[in-house]
């Protein structure tokens, strides 16, 4: 069985930076094992699968060990594919998903703009001895649960110089966890995000973390519209918007790849 692949760079507008997610387009679902074993060949953050249902699409992500429940790169990356490659033109994609329900994705020009839940971070006193060691650097501000545990530090410096033990880290019963300063010259915040039992030391760029960051730092800084940086070695960029109940993350999208696999 012959499969059209594609992988863009999402959150920039480069090759080479920005996060690259593959794309495979199906007809039908293939069976789980089969689509976590191409996703381990892609060898990337994520895998985003879909598949057209009428005029709606529906939607599975895969890192290279497991599925997760949202993406946010992967989903700019399948709107990418469809709105420019497949169906040249089209401004409006709807997404069903299995855990995280229907997200939208609207095209103005070369941005696209993810509609996605709003995740506000929940304050813990729980004060994660064997998380902070993990991180290593200094004592962080704050720190708060969620789907990620939330670890807030006082400036971009100390961010950028964390060099977490990815081995202890991925002994943290979490799914992730994503470190979060103030930004600077233009930008309201920045944020990095390590998920090594996810088979993802480092994620270049995480759309689906900004459902959390996005409440957290409009209700800090009091605005509902931010600019936001991931200070990875990739790097990326997130124009942000506080929608009530729901997030809105937006950003553009480089094509580096288009082919063929063969399962």
């Amino acid at each position: 069985m012959r499969l059209p692949i594609y992988q863009v760079d999402a959150f920039t507008n480069r090759v080479f930076a920005g996060n690259p997610a593959a794309v495979v387009p199906l007809d039908q679902w293939l069976p789980d094992d089969q689509l976590l074993a191409i996703a381990a060949e892609n060898n990337l953050s994520e895998t985003a699968f879909f598949v057209r249902h009428e005029d709606v699409f529906e939607i599975r992500w895969f890192t290279p060990a497991v599925e997760v429940e949202l993406c946010g790169h992967a989903t700019l990356a399948a709107s990418f594919v469809i709105a420019t490659l497949l169906e040249p033109g089209r401004t409006r994609m709807d997404y069903l998903t299995r855990q995280a329900g229907t997200l939208t994705v609207t095209r103005e020009g070369d941005v696209f703009t993810l509609d996605f839940p709003c995740r506000p971070p929940v304050p813990t006193d729980n004060p994660l001895p064997a998380l902070r060691a993990a991180l290593g650097g200094p004592a962080p501000e704050a720190i708060f649960d969620g789907r990620d545990y939330l670890v807030v530090y006082r400036s971009e410096e100390e961010v950028r110089a964390l060099t977490p033990d990815m081995m202890a880290l991925a002994k943290i019963d979490t799914h992730a966890v994503c470190v979060t300063a103030p930004g600077r010259d233009g930008v309201d915040f920045v944020s990095r995000l390590f998920a090594p039992a996810q088979g993802i030391p480092e994620d270049p760029v995480t759309g689906s973390t900004h459902c959390t960051l996005i409440p957290y730092w409009a209700e800090r800084l009091g605005k509902t519209n931010l600019v936001a940086r991931q200070v990875s070695a990739r790097g990326g960029d997130l124009a942000c918007t506080l929608a009530g109940d729901r997030v809105k993350i937006g950003g553009k999208g480089v094509l580096y790849l288009e082919g063929t696999i063969t399962v």
